[in-house]
């Protein structure tokens, strides 16, 4: 095979993805048109949510929702170190404090147990809300963090960047989707390039509760009403009111056209993840590599594909030394200096500290092709673990 580049992760755009990208350059809105509402409504259908609201990014919606629960300096809330920093930090932009708990070795996910002994171990009252994330695709189970969660009065923030299209099976035997509303008050996906439905950049908070979908949509534009019956006063038809400070974290029409024909093709490309990631468990399963392999009943997005190895700088660079740009996800956020000059630690998290040092994310995206799979994955087992 000759020598070639293969990411970690990368886009799939089709001339269907093209073709709706020209169509809206040629229609009547570039921004803040019809085709938002459009996105919005048929996300929310694929997800099984009520109400959607499209923004700028996934920051922005970790950023809105953190604001639409009123975050505040009082606030303290939980999440887990293993994740991008945008999880953690969306709670200090509100200037609340992070608390990081630790995961579970099995599924590299926020320990519900974990959550549970740090919860017990302070008067209620403590802590606000916790955001879990449903880490390289896998779905958190949101049911036992839901009975938590209302045990202790607290909100939750599901960060499903990873994984549109991915589900638990819950207590009942239901298969409930990442981002359904069900049990999490708001849920918050990501459009970046590398994720299953590319806009460029892009993100998507969705919630059955009305009066925080509400809330997000005048946050995402300045704060401004422009409702009649919403105003103090009414000049006419050209009056609005900024009524709280809030952010311009709006999607444009062109992003979104992009994102509703990439969503046509979500459960396709879904499939070839899937398939995907069984090649690769095939592979590795007699050769001493740890994985993280879905449960049953669980419905893995595989947005990425990880392994843990004992000399993971050595396979890292032996890689790319053959074209094969693996990743690491990630760096654990609470030894990131921000984090330490607040006074967090490093060995305050061993489970995610001792994950981080072995863990290796392989080539995962939909248009990876056999020949390029089979070329990985004998470079891997061509240099013993």
């Amino acid at each position: 095979m000759s020598m070639k580049v293969i990411p970690y992760g990368r886009q799939d755009i089709t001339q269907q993805d093209i073709d709706a990208v020209i169509k809206a350059l040629t229609s009547d809105f570039l921004t803040q048109g019809p085709t938002i509402l459009e996105f919005e409504k048929k996300f929310a259908d694929y997800v099984g949510a009520k109400y959607a609201v499209a923004v700028a990014n996934g920051t922005a919606a970790l950023h809105l929702s953190t604001m639409a629960l009123k975050v505040n300096s009082q606030s303290k809330v939980i999440t887990t170190p293993i994740t991008f920093a945008a999880t953690a930090n969306c709670v200090r932009y509100c200037d609340g404090e992070v608390v990081f708990a630790d995961i579970s070795p099995e599924t590299v996910v926020l320990d519900v147990d974990k959550v549970a002994a740090l919860l017990k171990a302070s008067p209620k009252g403590t802590y606000q809300g916790i955001i879990p994330v449903d880490f390289a695709g896998y779905p958190v189970n949101m049911e036992k963090f839901r009975a938590l969660a209302d045990e202790y009065g607290l909100w939750i923030i599901e960060d499903a960047c990873h994984a549109p299209g991915a589900y638990f099976t819950d207590s009942k035997g239901q298969q409930q989707w990442c981002g359904n509303g069900v049990f999490a008050d708001l849920t918050v996906f990501s459009f970046h390039p590398v994720k299953h439905i590319a806009c460029g950049e892009g993100g998507m908070i969705t919630t059955n509760n009305k009066e925080l979908y509400d809330k997000l949509m005048v946050l995402r534009t300045h704060g401004i009403h422009r409702d009649p019956a919403h105003l103090n006063e009414n000049h006419g038809g050209w009056y609005y009111e900024m009524k709280e400070l809030g952010y311009n974290y709006r999607l444009t029409d062109i992003q979104s056209a992009l994102g509703i024909s990439q969503l046509a093709n979500a459960n396709e490309r879904m499939k070839r993840r899937r398939a995907i990631a069984e090649r690769y468990d095939r592979a590795f399963a007699k050769a001493g590599i740890a994985l993280a392999a879905p449960g049953k009943g669980i419905g893995h997005a595989y947005h990425l594909y990880i392994i843990q190895v004992n000399n993971r700088k050595a396979l890292y660079d032996k890689l790319r030394e053959k074209g094969i740009y693996a990743q690491v996800h990630y760096v654990p956020v609470h030894t990131m200096p921000y984090y330490q000059g607040l006074g967090y630690k490093k060995g305050s998290m061993p489970v995610a500290e001792a994950y981080y040092d072995k863990c290796l994310s392989l080539p995962m995206y939909p248009t990876l092709t056999d020949e390029e799979q089979e070329y990985v994955i004998s470079v891997i087992l061509a240099n013993p673990q």
